[in-house]
């Protein structure tokens, strides 16, 4: 048993302890990143994700939240699942939607500037920071507007002369943290930002196109190089094989005319067969798979590997991958 689980069964032991002696057991709470070095881990993946939910269940545990999506420093508590703990009615279940308060940048202050600033002071902290938009606060919870080069260039190109901030700003988008991240990606969409509202009304943070494109390859990059791998699969396999062998290698799930009807597991079974694999030459493998290295290498720390022959055993990777074991590539 490692330490994350020694650590998640002695809380359990605690409080089924507590409720034993008629207490109500107390939650754990701690921040998401408090919670991943627990295990040992600085970030989040889906290893990493399914070892600790998996732990979790093992001792009759649940976070209050999902850790998986939430902010790194977002507290969360661990307390004991409706079957462990005995109370009554249907166990209750972490929220899996992704809201915009999630967000590491909804969560880090942004600079501001009062309305009487003087526009230059504004226009400075733009400028030295390199900031496209700026917001005009009276506080941290009352929003006056935002000032982006934009609304400036607008006023002076009519001749108007301006000094502060408050006469050159345009009104500002201000939406909840628990909003939806599907609703606030239009509003982002529309006007290239949205300021986000605590709870407790405060001003969190200012997410931008930027933040979601960023949040984009974080979620879609592992999908969309699957499927550039593939790719160069495809065209390692194409024309090298007979039909009997393609449709060995699919397990006979579905019907096969040819090399492009095989699955990623197709490709992989085919390969890494020794008599199929070696129909494979050094040259192509070679031509293939440095693509498969630039992909991977791309993506960062992810364990990937070049294109296994007949005498190199293979693992799925985190995300379906293929990972030879003697192999890694690490940025």
């Amino acid at each position: 048993m490692d330490e994350g689980y020694r650590w998640l069964k002695s809380i359990a032991d605690r409080m089924k302890g507590e409720i034993a002696k008629g207490a109500a057991p107390e939650p754990v709470r701690l921040t998401v990143r408090q919670l991943l070095q627990r295990f040992g881990y600085e970030r989040r993946g889906d290893l990493i994700n399914n070892h600790i939910r998996n732990g979790m269940e093992k001792f009759g545990l649940r976070a209050d939240q999902d850790f998986t999506i939430a902010w790194l420093d977002a507290r969360i508590a661990i307390e004991l699942d409706a079957d462990a703990s005995g109370a009554p009615g249907p166990p209750r279940a972490s929220d899996p939607t992704r809201r915009v308060g999630q967000l590491d940048a909804a969560n880090r202050k942004p600079m501001s500037v009062k309305p009487d600033s003087l526009l230059m002071e504004a226009t400075t902290k733009m400028q030295m920071n390199g900031y496209s938009r700026l917001p005009v606060m009276r506080n941290e919870r009352d929003v006056s507007g935002m000032l982006t080069w934009k609304s400036i260039g607008a006023r002076f190109a009519l001749g108007l002369e301006r000094k502060h901030a408050r006469e050159c700003m345009e009104p500002a988008q201000v939406i909840p943290g628990d909003t939806r991240l599907f609703d606030a990606i239009s509003k982002v969409s529309e006007h290239g930002y949205v300021l986000v509202q605590a709870e407790d009304m405060i001003i969190a943070g200012i997410v931008t196109a930027t933040d979601l494109a960023h949040l984009f390859r974080e979620l879609a990059g592992p999908f969309l190089f699957i499927g550039e791998i593939e790719g160069h699969l495809r065209n390692l396999v194409h024309g090298k094989f007979t039909l009997d062998q393609l449709r060995k290698a699919s397990g006979n799930e579905q019907p096969i005319e040819g090399s492009a009807d095989l699955t990623f597991g197709g490709y992989k079974r085919l390969l890494e067969n020794e008599e199929t694999g070696s129909a494979c030459s050094s040259a192509s493998i070679a031509g293939s798979s440095s693509g498969i290295w630039m992909r991977c290498g791309q993506y960062g720390t992810r364990s990937c590997t070049s294109i296994p022959t007949g005498s190199t055993k293979t693992s799925a990777g985190p995300y379906g991958t293929p990972r030879a074991s003697s192999t890694s590539w690490r940025t």
